[in-house]
Parts: structure tokens; sequence; C-alpha cells
């Protein structure tokens, strides 16, 4: 499931900011460069991802990181998965906090807790 964090990650920041640079894109993400370089390169494969490069004044080389039709197809598919997942965590969360709080007033150690 790493990957594909780190996967739709990069397609979420990439569809709002397309002229990050993958130095920019590891630190928002917080994962390596060459870890962003990996998927990057996995979501061209996968024709998620097209990178356009130009020249600037400024810059000898920039790119554009652009997401294909099928980029955003998949971007949309992931972020229900991702939803689904979180829910499912969210609610594995919640049950064990239950659980501890029952424990925590057994043992009288939240007496002059109210929540």
């Amino acid at each position: 499931m790493l990957d594909e964090t780190t996967h739709y990650g990069l397609l979420k920041t990439l569809e709002e900011n397309p002229g990050l640079s993958q130095r920019d894109l590891a630190k928002r993400l917080g994962v390596s460069l060459g870890k962003v370089n990996f998927c990057l390169n996995a979501l061209v494969e996968k024709g998620s991802l097209k990178i356009n490069n130009f020249r600037n004044s400024e810059n000898k080389l920039a790119y554009a990181y652009l997401l294909t039709p099928q980029g955003i197809e998949s971007r949309a598919r992931m972020t229900v998965e991702f939803l689904k997942y979180k829910v499912q965590e969210y609610e594995r969360l919640r049950a064990e906090i239950e659980d501890l709080k029952r424990e925590a007033e057994q043992k009288g150690l939240l007496e002059n807790a109210h929540d």
C-alpha cells in the first residue's frame, strides 16, 4: 500500500501543481527523492502521467508533470479506495479507544476525566 499511497499523493499534488520539482514533491510527500523519481517513472509507464520539458531563462530545464485522462481516472478511483481504507482505519481506532477508556474506567484511572 505504500507505493499506492505515494502514487496517489503524487497524482493529487501534481494535478494542482504540475510544475513542482521532484525535490519539492519529495518534501511535500515526506519521501525520498529517489522514491519520487521511481514512482513518477512508474506512473509514466502506466500511462497516468505525461512529462513535458521546457526551457526558460531562469531555469535551464524545467518539467511539467501532467495527468493524462487515465491518470485523472486513476486518481479518482484511488480517492474512493483511500476513503474506504481510512474509514475502516478510523472505525478500528475508535473501537480501540473505547476499549481503552472502558479499561481505564474499570481501574479507576479516569475518575476526573469527562469525555
